[in-house]
């Protein structure tokens, strides 16, 4: 056997069932012994698709990703992927070819390992093939246990060596971490006795609290104490149907309604949700509440530049039943914010009356996104892309979703494409609706061939300006030519009837729910073309550049 096969085994023991990537000297022994041992191995058009891939499938299903790529040009490649897969937390272990470790010349030769460093992701080297089982072990082990993506960069010649060993491979699962300890219960009380003294409490839901499985037990407590239940950006719309004091967004993205209701907060409870300034709007949103958070991490600097009053370094589901707890002993229980004014203050805060004069052969694009969001099942996902797209959507649409995947790391534009792709593969090919601008969109355009090769139902709906959409609304707001940023774009229904899928241009909302209705009738590959209006200003972009709210 060669180390190349015995590498193969170790991912295949770490549970690897698909490999995003593309194929070169530096990994291809390694994926051909794979795809022998009945593992998926997806080519990709880019080698950053496959690292997107690859955090897709980790942020939806909490397991390491396994992305792929030859050495030299190949790495560098991975270079923005990294990067937002690092921001987004994400385990994913990147197998990587070498230069010969023999061949200091070799023509495609490159220090990964400072490469690695300024992508914000670990780095493993297999020095000697007999080190293999433990490189693979670490790589694993790291990703999980630190959240971020791990090089394991493997040099050519190294993984020709031959392999000897008959012992079993130990997976990464069998190095447990030890606890840091026991939960604080002294925190936990001092929570609840903060809480008791609270008479409007919000408590903010993220990422965290979704993959504990906290959803009932925020659901108890908010009933308890009587919160308005919000949400970061990351899990948009999580709990919208369990309860009908879900007030949305915090931060940026929150309906004018619900910023009028945090402003009235005196406790604001953050269950896996970082807290940071986007959340709490540099603490503009809770300017007089004092906050009590749920987090597995050690205490960090909230988004007002300070630290909880409170903090329980916890796991979210096992904190908060540890805090309704407390609160049961003292016999707590309060209205809080659950009357029926609070209901009639959140009804209909997603309208967006504000009018815009439409250009012709375009759609105001806050209509697309409502079609969308109409017409596609509930338990359909969603992906929201970055950009000046990305508030439309954001505040358009509003349906409970099994997930909800929203971009912003790192701010750029062109990744939820690849991440769309990988999580779609991860969540079992079920259909899933992708709505990104038109710049983003084009940027991975060749890799669309991947989504239809691999069959993938997935609807991509483009906000198509036919302009870089942010650029264009800052430079109309400081009187300066917005036209310079206008790009004309093909028509992107075309290509993708080119590429053999569905696709069609809308120059009309008809057209648009036509398109939306075609799709959930039939769900396959497909690109709806979108042309929309340039004169509508995105709520975020009203209030940051215009100063309003309307």
């Amino acid at each position: 056997m060669k180390v190349y096969e015995r590498l193969a085994d170790a991912f295949m023991a770490e549970g690897t069932t698909h490999v995003f990537g593309m194929m070169g000297d530096g990994n291809m022994y390694w994926m051909n012994a794979l795809i022998k041992r009945g593992v998926e191995c997806i080519e990709v058009r880019h080698e950053g698709v496959g690292m997107g891939m690859a955090d897709g499938w980790a942020r939806h299903r909490q397991t390491p990703g396994v992305a792929t790529a030859t050495c030299g040009p190949g790495v560098t490649q991975l270079a923005t992927a990294c990067v937002v897969a690092a921001r987004a937390e994400s385990p994913v272990v990147a197998f990587v070819g070498e230069r010969p470790a023999k061949d200091p010349d070799y023509h495609q030769g490159l220090n990964q390992s400072r490469f690695a460093d300024g992508v914000e992701t670990g780095f493993i080297r297999l020095d000697t093939g007999e080190f293999a089982d433990e490189a693979v072990r670490r790589a694993f082990y790291k990703a999980k246990l630190e959240r971020r993506p791990i090089m394991l960069s493997c040099p050519m010649d190294v993984q020709q060596e031959e392999w000897d060993d008959d012992d079993p491979y130990r997976p990464s699962a069998t190095l447990k971490p030890h606890r840091a300890g026991a939960l604080d219960a002294a925190a936990v009380e001092q929570a609840a006795a903060l809480i008791a003294k609270s008479k409007k409490p919000v408590i903010i839901v993220g990422r965290g609290a979704i993959w504990s499985g906290a959803g009932d037990a925020v659901l108890r407590l908010g009933e308890r104490i009587g919160a308005l239940i919000g949400t970061s950006l990351r899990a948009k719309t999580w709990l919208a149907d369990k309860t009908e004091y879900h007030a949305g967004v915090s931060g940026l993205y929150a309906t004018r309604a619900t910023m009028q209701l945090f402003h009235e907060a005196d406790v604001v409870i953050g269950v896996g949700a970082s807290l940071n300034r986007h959340t709490t709007e540099h603490g503009y949103i809770f300017p007089e509440a004092k906050y009590i958070q749920f987090d597995p991490k050690p205490h960090i600097v909230l988004g007002n530049g300070c630290g909880a009053e409170v903090y329980v370094q916890s796991d979210a589901k096992e904190g908060l039943e540890l805090l309704d707890a407390a609160l049961e002993k003292r016999s707590f229980k309060q209205t809080g914010f659950r009357t029926g004014e609070t209901l009639e203050r959140l009804s209909n805060m997603y309208d967006d009356r504000t009018e815009f004069k439409i250009e012709p052969g375009t759609i105001d694009p806050r209509l697309v996104v409502r079609a969308v969001d109409e017409l596609v099942p509930g338990d359909v996902g969603l992906f929201i892309g970055n950009g000046a797209s990305s508030s439309i959507t954001t505040m358009n649409s509003s349906k409970a979703r099994p997930y909800v995947h929203a971009s912003g790391f790192f701010g750029c534009i062109g990744q939820m494409l690849p991440t769309a792709m990988g999580a779609t593969i991860a969540n079992g090919n079920k259909p899933a609706v992708l709505v990104d601008g038109d710049a983003s969109t084009m940027m991975h355009l060749s890799d669309f061939d991947t989504v239809v090769r691999c069959k993938m139902p997935l609807l991509i709906v483009v906000q198509n300006d036919e302009a870089l959409g942010s650029e264009y609304q800052k430079l109309r707001a400081h009187d300066m030519d917005p036209e310079t940023s206008a790009i004309p774009s093909p028509d992107l229904g075309a290509i993708a009837r080119a590429y053999g899928a569905r696709g069609t241009l809308a120059r009309t909302i008809e057209e648009v729910r036509k398109g939306v209705q075609e799709w959930v009738a039939r769900p396959g590959p497909m690109i709806i073309d979108a042309r929309i209006s340039k004169a509508v200003i995105n709520i975020p972009m009203r209030r940051t550049l215009y100063a309003m709210d309307e």
